[in-house]
């Protein structure tokens, strides 16, 4: 039996999108605005009738809604990929909504040919339109910084370039590479007050007392006490010489390595990076949700066993994305934020990042910049030639694009304090 599911467009469906789109953006994510440069308009209504790649970074679940603005600038319809477990929420329901507005399923972690056959079609078909994050899942949490990008996405454009060329023989796919800021539109002392209120809670609920620290060091503390309480947990010696990012690092791993052993996965890779263990981890669990033949968790790992390993994914998560010089060298309203979400899952029991999260504390808007659309023909020649070599060159030319996008977008938001200004945390 085929766990995939298909697009199903309904034009009514689709109509209610486009009327509460804004309401969804503001209840679920408390994003007030999509703003999109004057400038940027005119390119976008001219890639209407195009065979088009939209790539974005993925830093939240706020990504789809706002890419649904932006096919509303361009005066088209986008198709994409969710996971497959997400068709699943709302007894089913949220499943139908994504397939009436475009949506189909993907399985993270497999060769899923009925999902990339899809992505296929749609793309060879005329004015075919498909959202793709190079991210990948799960999301990062950090809009300041970009994940490693997957290169199976470039593949799947190319193959699908040549699907086309077999149908139109001067037929190419454009990729347009965008980045979305989220700014807080908040006044300064509104963002304070607020901040400083949430990790009193927090630090309460912890039984410690924060003193008169500012709320740099404020944060740091409380980072720094769930961190020895979860190498308590984990039986993590801990000596003078060993700073935040290796013992941050050394509980990522335990913490991942610890969900394997639970599992008893065969074939892990305990020297991988802790984000290519995160994406693997989760990407197996999807498996065993769905009864997958593929997944390689042992039929003797038990129910009471699985849910444990699942739910300290989840926790693992926060500690894998929570690096102490991201928040100290530009300390923005933005970066406290994606701290104290983290806080508040670890703390509190609030739905975690990587479930989605919760609606953002103060109102937000998505700032979305565009590079320069390029044509996938401009490297078919070359990838004739060289396979490899041309998936990496495009894979680097899209990287370096958001890259340049994101460090423009940091003048967007400010540090609230100074940088660096971490005293006794």
């Amino acid at each position: 039996m085929s766990n995939f599911i298909p697009p199903n467009l309904n034009l009514p469906t689709m109509w209610l999108a486009d009327a509460i789109n804004p309401a969804i953006l503001k209840t679920g994510f408390n994003i007030e605005k999509v703003h999109i440069e004057k400038a940027d308009r005119p390119m976008l209504r001219s890639l209407r009738h195009r065979r088009l790649i939209y790539f974005s970074n993925h830093p939240t679940q706020a990504e789809p809604p706002v890419a649904w603005q932006i096919a509303g600038a361009m005066g088209a319809r986008f198709y994409s990929m969710a996971a497959r477990r997400a068709f699943d929420f709302g007894f089913g329901l949220v499943g139908k909504v994504f397939q009436a507005t475009g949506g189909f399923s993907v399985i993270p972690g497999i060769a899923d040919r009925e999902s990339m056959s899809m992505a296929r079609k749609i793309l060879t078909a005329p004015s075919g339109k498909l959202i793709l994050y190079p991210e990948g899942e799960p999301m990062s949490s950090e809009n300041d910084n970009l994940m490693p990008f997957q290169a199976g996405i470039v593949k799947l454009g190319l193959s699908a370039f040549e699907d086309a060329r077999k149908i139109k023989p001067d037929a190419d796919i454009t990729i347009l590479p965008a980045f979305i800021k989220y700014v807080i539109n908040s006044p300064h002392d509104v963002i304070v007050t607020d901040l400083n209120n949430s990790i009193d809670v927090i630090a309460k609920k912890l039984g410690v007392n924060p003193g008169e620290r500012n709320l740099l060091r404020r944060f740091l503390m409380i980072g720094r006490v769930i961190t020895e309480q979860a190498e308590e947990q984990y039986r993590l010696p801990v000596t003078e010489d060993m700073d935040w990012d290796f013992r941050a690092g050394r509980l990522r791993h335990a913490m991942l390595d610890g969900v394997a052993e639970t599992l008893q996965i065969p074939r892990y890779d305990k020297d991988a990076d802790a984000i290519m263990k995160l994406r693997f981890l989760t990407a197996v669990i999807e498996l065993k949700e769905l009864g997958h033949a593929q997944c390689p968790i042992p039929k003797s790992v038990s129910k009471h066993d699985f849910e444990l390993a699942t739910r300290e994914v989840v926790r693992a998560y926060d500690f894998v994305v929570m690096r102490r010089d991201y928040l100290v060298s530009y300390p923005s309203a933005e970066r406290f934020y994606e701290w104290l979400a983290r806080f508040e899952s670890l703390v509190l029991g609030k739905t975690p990042r990587m479930l989605g999260g919760e609606p953002s504390h103060l109102p937000r808007t998505a700032y979305v910049n565009f590079a320069k659309p390029f044509g996938l023909a401009e490297y078919y020649d070359e990838y004739k030639k060289d396979r490899k070599g041309t998936l990496q060159k495009i894979l680097d030319r899209l990287r370096d694009d958001m890259q340049r996008m994101l460090d423009e977008n940091l003048k967007r938001s400010k540090p609230i304090v100074e940088p660096f200004d971490v005293g006794e945390s």
